[in-house]
């Protein structure tokens, strides 16, 4: 049973960081219909520029709250210098794009910090907490509660405020937004400044415990991408619960089959969304009419 327990726990934590990043691809899919695959990068930004300004000296807090807002600003100039600029596009070709923006991220990354791997301290130690004969660190804890409170306070925005109001309304009909009155750009640079910082704020919660390096983004964006896919593209609530359940699996697979295999667990999930569950576990079936 602990054993169980110590799995499930390790799942937890990992689909939390999932969850996170999941949330990301939902708010720019709301937005835009595109799907980010930079949004991997923007969790290894936050991991990266954590660890560099805290080498610098600064405190950790302040090097966190940093590298989230310089995250954020980077994900403003990738829909300002990229998206905007393509927006006749078809999705595909603004899907492709953001996987260019992401290699060049990538690549810009390797030469400004380096190629090693970093980590900084926990937020409160590394003291492990016991639980019914399983441990988990309390950084997880950290992480676990950071998925749910920007989960809570999406939803919040997304509901009791006029401008969150607006970013549904453009999700749901840019033309009709923009006829009463919606500055639609200022949406879609809303939602990617969100974006970049959930994804950001990922990564400052999860390095001091898989630890980051320039090139961890593209996990990251192929699970949450698969988190988002399992919960219904597009469906927060979705994404919160597709990520926790995708962590879940690959703690299980990990404990009971073998670590190798934990990785693969994302792609399973993504052939079984498309084979048996198009849209979802909270996804809407859509129709058109002809």
């Amino acid at each position: 049973m602990s054993e169980l327990l110590q799995f499930l726990l390790s799942g937890v934590t990992v689909g939390a960081v999932y969850a996170l990043v999941a949330l990301g691809f939902t708010i720019i899919y709301n937005a835009s219909d595109v799907v980010n695959f930079a949004q991997g990068e923007f969790v290894m930004l936050g991991g990266m520029m954590t660890v560099f300004a805290y080498g610098a000296g600064a405190p950790l807090p302040l090097a966190a709250l940093a590298a989230i807002v310089a995250t954020a600003a980077l994900g403003v100039a990738m829909n300002k210098l990229a998206i905007e600029t393509a927006r006749g596009a078809p999705v595909v070709s603004l899907v492709i794009i953001t996987i260019g923006v992401s290699i060049f991220i990538r690549g810009g990354a390797q030469l400004v910090f380096d190629k090693q791997i970093h980590s900084f301290p926990a937020f409160s130690g590394d003291d492990p907490l016991r639980l019914w004969g399983a441990t988990i660190l309390p950084q997880s804890l950290w992480v676990i509660g950071g998925a749910i409170a920007v989960f809570v306070g999406l939803w919040l925005f997304f509901t009791r405020t006029l401008l969150g109001r607006a970013v549904l309304a453009t999700s749901n009909n840019r033309l009709a937004a923009q006829l009463v009155g919606i500055n639609t750009p200022f949406v879609m640079t809303l939602s990617f400044a969100l974006s970049a910082g959930i994804g950001a704020l990922a990564g400052v919660l999860v390095t001091p415990i898989t630890l980051t390096s320039y090139d961890v983004g593209l996990a990251f964006a192929l699970k949450g991408f698969a988190a988002a896919m399992l919960g219904g593209m597009g469906n927060p609530k979705g994404a919160l619960v597709g990520g926790f359940l995708l962590g879940v699996l690959e703690g299980l697979t990990a404990g009971y089959l073998s670590s190798q295999y934990k990785d693969a667990a994302a792609f399973v999930v993504i052939l079984g969304v498309l084979f048996f569950l198009p849209q979802g576990l909270f996804g809407r079936k859509s129709t058109e009419r002809v």
